[in-house]
This record gives structure tokens, C-alpha cells and sequence, in this order.
């Protein structure tokens, strides 16, 4: 009897479209593809597919594991009841009625979850250990600075006192002490806590590693994961200091006035616990408005803009056509002005995901902190131009080169370099003059290349996804693409600055809408926490607030 999706000539079809012959196959999803489907089966960035030609599928003999209790046998069945694999001699004497399925398939399953929780510890629990140990290492760090400024106090008002004071001032000092190696010890303790934490999730993923390196049927049925353990996080210890409160000096009340040292309050929190992966909830689906419209109207006194980044829902920063960066509220007053260190006039300008301003000019990047301006990095050959913050609060840097090679996108820690990408899989460059930058809620790198004349995106990895060069409606009129921003619906938005709007696309690069609003030379973008545009006019110098969801 032949398959119902078969025709009489046994032509076996697609199990995606069900329509065009299959070509390939997929070992992970078992399912078997036609070459349209694969592409879009393979864009499934959830999952590691391994793809294999159809051919490969029907030649490739099955190896199944011999059987743990008869030697001679081969498991070619798994009993789901006792959760073991077996062979049929197995079945037929002690598991006889169980549920049984096939054991290369419940070895697929099984590695699946292997993979899930081997990527789950690498990526989010692990990382999360290690941000804590960071933190714990810092507040040590800064123990001699803060108990340092109390024996300074202690120290001044015994001086004011002299020797009638003495006594008082040294039993203060022991005080003191005696709370330092306390929380000293406290921190110790919870360092060492962490650490030994970190070591077992070290040998986990080492194990994890082996078992899914070594194919072994039998360390894969007896893993059993321990992730819901490590999500929840050891406790973190909050200390509230101590503080000195000096008083007028009165020598009959010498130990009164002195002033009480509050003791050391040292509490700790019970541990967060972490959403597992499949526990991370997307954010609420949000239409597109028929007619966007414009909220708000910020005259920033350039006169011409260029860049606007929110800080806030009705707080931005904006950069134009001097050394200054404005922050201005709706009302268009202005709030803060800083000038750049070197003079120069910004290229780009980003906000952080702790408030901060980074800006580059020159060969620097350079970091604004509590007004303060520190040069975060400082390039030879490369010159940074455009800049924007990750959700992992890196920094995603376009940068230029002296001697005319490719433009490409640089990935920092810091001041570390962890990633750069210039060319694609064929060696070509990637990008002919990036502009801006953005990363998008998939962890996309979107970049408006205005040389070429299109929206250029890539995955997190740095491979190209697609190319967006305008409405395929529109090929007479010219696309510029110049500011570019992201979503929490993942959706593109970027400035065609000739033809006075902005194309919505979504992640996958389609086509979406036109936002029009009377805009006139859309330049920089950018979206605020309730998915709001702000677009820099480069002409008029105001910044629009628009409503387009």
C-alpha cells in the first residue's frame, strides 16, 4: 500500500509543504524536506539542526547500542516505564506490556535535553554565578576605602579632643576593626560558597560535554539534570556599614558627644531564583496603528541634527552639529550639556543600560559617568564611528579603516574585544559604509549601510541573514537608509532620509508599513521602554515623538 502523500510513480514529497519532492532530511526533527523547505527549517535558531541529503538517510545503517543485561543482543527499543534501553529478549521477560519506543529516537530526545541544559548553564546560570563572584570580589575591594573613611573620622575627632579622649578614640578604633574582619569574614564565607558552587557546575558541564561527545546510550539514560538545583542562586549577603556620627565636642560628656558608632548590620537574602529558559515570557503582542502619530515635538537648538537616544520616556539625549550633547525633556528644556573631551563633535552617541552616555569621536570611545567623561578605548588604524548597547550591555562598535580596508562591527566587554565581524561565508565584505547600529530583541546586529544602500542583518554568531535595499514597489526611488532602531516586537525601523519617512520591517526583513508624519530629513532614531519613536529631523533640529503601535 503505498504512503497517502505518494504518488503512483512513488514519489516521496515534502513533510513540511507536502507538495515538492523531498530532498533532505533532518536527524534532529526526523522529518524529511524538499530544498525550499530546508532553508526555512534551518532559520529555526532554537534548535541544532543536522541536516543530511535524504539519500545519506535511506543508506545509513542504524547502530544500535548492545544490551546491558544480554550481551549478545542489541537494544533496539527504550522502555519508557523503567526508563532504560533494551533489547528483545528484555522485552519479552521483564518488560513485557511497557511502553516501548525506539531507543535511537529516545537517544535523540534524551540528547536534545542534554544540549538544552549544557546551553542553559554556559549561557545564562554559569554567567550569573560569575556576575555574583564579580560583585562580592568588588564590595572586598572597597572594604579598605570605606572602613578607612571611618578611622579617618574617628581619627579627626579624637585629634579635636586630644588626650582626654584617647582612650575612647583607640576603643572606637578597635571597634571598627573588629567589624571589618567580620564583614571581611562574612564575604569570605560567601565568596567561597559561590566558588564551590561554580566548581560543581564546571565538572557538570565537562560531564555534559563527554556525554554528549561520547554517544553513550548508557551515561545518557542515567544523566539526570540538575539545573533546577542552580537556578536557584546562593544566598547574597547584603551589609549595611557602620557610620560614625561626630558631635560638638563637650568635655563633660566626652563619651556622649564622641558619637555612637552604629553597628555593623549584616543580613542575608535568600537567593533569586531564575526562569528557566522556556520560562522567559515574550512581551505582549502590540499591532501596528493604522495612522502614527506624532506625540510630542523637542526643538533642540541645534542647527542640525543629527543623533537622539533615550534615556527615559520623556528624557533624550541628542547630538548635533558642535562639540555639545544636549539632554532635553519633551518640553525642549534643556536638563544637561556636556562637550566632548577632544572638542570634536561626536559621530555617535549610545545609552547604556545603566543610564550612562557613551559617545565616540576621533579614535576613542569614550564612557560619560556622573558628568564625568573617561576614555573607555582607544583604536590605532580604526577609527570608531557609530555605536549602540547590547541587552548583555556590551558595546556593538562600526568602525572605518585608515588604509581603506572593509568597514565591520566590533563586539566589546568593556574594553575588550569578544567579537568582529566584516565578511560573510563567500569572504565578501559585509558592509561598503555602515551607519548606524542596533541589536535587535533575537540578538540580531542591524546595521543601515548607507553605502550600499541597504539594511544589512546579521545573527548573533555574525552570519548574514539578509539584506533589506528598499519596497520592491519603489525601485525608481532611491533608499538611504541612515538611523536604525529595534522593538520589543523585534520589529526595524529605519530613516529613508531622501524620501522623508521611516520603513518598518520585521526580523526576518519584510516589509511592513511606511511611518510618514510630516517628517522632514529623518536622521537618528530611537525606540524608548513603552515603544515609542523618537526621530532626529536633521533640518529642523527637533525631535519628534510618534505613537506608531
Amino acid at each position: 500500500m503505498l504512503h497517502p502523500r505518494r504518488s503512483a510513480q512513488e514519489v516521496l514529497l515534502c513533510d513540511s509543504c507536502e507538495t515538492a519532492p523531498l530532498q533532505s532530511h533532518c536527524e534532529l526533527c526526523n522529518i524529511n524536506l524538499c530544498t525550499n523547505c530546508v532553508g526555512k527549517h534551518l532559520l529555526d535558531s532554537s534548535r541544532k539542526h543536522r541536516v543530511i541529503p535524504f539519500i545519506e538517510k535511506i543508506s545509513a545503517p542504524k547502530v544500535y547500542p548492545k544490551c546491558l543485561t544480554h550481551a549478545d543482543k542489541q537494544s533496539e527499543l527504550y522502555c519508557e516505564e523503567c526508563d532504560v534501553p533494551v533489547c528483545s529478549t528484555c522485552v519479552s521477560k521483564k518488560h513485557r506490556g511497557h511502553n516501548l519506543c525506539d531507543v535511537l529516537e529516545k537517544l535523540s530526545v534524551k540528547t536534545e535535553s542534554l544540549q538544552k541544559d549544557l546551553e542553559e548553564l554556559e549561557s545564562r546560570i554559569y554567567p550569573r554565578y560569575q556576575e555574583m563572584a564579580s560583585d562580592v570580589q568588588t564590595e572586598k575591594s572597597e572594604l579598605q576605602t570605606n572602613y578607612g573613611k571611618l578611622t579617618t573620622a574617628a581619627d579627626q575627632q579624637g585629634e579635636a579632643l586630644h588626650r582626654e579622649v584617647t582612650a575612647i578614640v583607640n576603643q572606637r578604633k578597635s571597634d571598627i576593626q573588629e567589624m571589618k574582619n567580620k564583614h571581611l569574614s562574612t564575604l569570605n564565607k560567601n565568596t567561597e560558597e559561590i566558588t564551590q558552587k561554580m566548581a560543581e557546575l564546571k565538572q557538570i558541564i565537562s560531564d555534559l560535554k563527554s556525554i554528549l561527545k561520547s554517544n553513550d546510550v548508557s551515561l545518557t539514560s542515567t544523566y539526570k539534570s540538575r539545573n533546577g538545583e542552580f537556578r536557584q542562586l546562593p544566598p547574597k549577603v547584603r551589609v549595611t556599614l557602620p557610620s560614625l556620627s561626630p558631635q560638638k565636642i563637650n568635655t563633660e560628656k566626652l563619651r556622649e558627644m564622641f558619637g555612637s558608632l552604629l553597628p555593623l548590620s549584616i543580613n542575608t537574602e535568600q537567593g533569586d531564583t531564575m526562569k528557566s529558559a522556556e520560562a522567559v515570557s515574550s512581551p505582549p503582542v502590540k499591532p501596528l496603528l493604522d495612522e502614527p502619530r506624532v506625540t510630542a515635538t523637542i526643538d533642540t537648538g541645534y542647527d542640525y541634527l543629527y543623533i537622539v537616544s533615550c534615556l527615559s520616556e520623556d528624557q533624550v539625549w541628542t547630538c548635533g552639529d558642535n562639540e555639545t550633547m544636549k539632554l532635553l525633556n519633551l518640553q525642549s528644556k534643556l536638563l544637561t550639556s556636556i562637550q566632548t573631551k577632544s572638542g570634536d563633535t561626536p559621530r555617535d552617541i549610545a545609552v547604556t543600560r545603566d543610564g550612562d552616555l557613551v559617545y565616540t569621536d576621533s579614535n576613542n570611545i569614550n564612557l560619560i559617568k556622573n558628568k564625568q567623561i573617561q576614555t573607555v578605548i582607544t583604536l590605532q588604524g580604526w577609527r570608531p564611528r557609530y555605536v549602540c548597547c547590547t541587552a548583555a550591555k556590551d558595546l556593538l562598535v562600526i568602525m572605518n579603516s585608515d588604509d581603506g580596508e572593509p568597514s565591520k562591527v566590533v563586539r566589546y566587554s568593556g574594553s575588550t574585544e569578544k567579537q568582529s565581524i566584516q565578511f560573510d561565508d563567500q569572504g565578501r565584505p559585509l558592509y561598503k559604509s555602515g551607519v548606524y547600529i542596533s541589536e535587535n530583541r533575537n540578538l540580531d546586529i542591524c546595521v543601515a549601510d548607507y553605502g550600499a544602500s541597504a539594511v544589512v542583518v546579521v545573527n548573533q554568531s555574525g552570519k548574514l541573514r539578509f539584506r533589506y535595499t528598499g519596497h520592491p514597489s519603489n525601485t525608481k526611488q532611491s533608499f538611504i537608509p541612515l538611523g536604525i532602531t529595534t522593538d520589543s516586537q523585534s520589529h526595524i525601523l529605519t530613516a529613508d532620509h531622501v524620501n522623508n519617512r521611516i520603513h518598518i520591517l520585521d526580523q526576518d526583513g519584510q516589509f511592513l508599513r511606511y511611518i510618514h508624519c510630516d517628517l522632514d530629513a529623518p536622521w537618528g532614531l530611537c525606540v524608548d521602554i513603552r515603544d515609542n519613536l523618537f526621530v532626529a529631523e536633521y533640518v529642523t533640529a527637533k525631535v519628534k515623538k510618534i505613537q506608531y503601535l
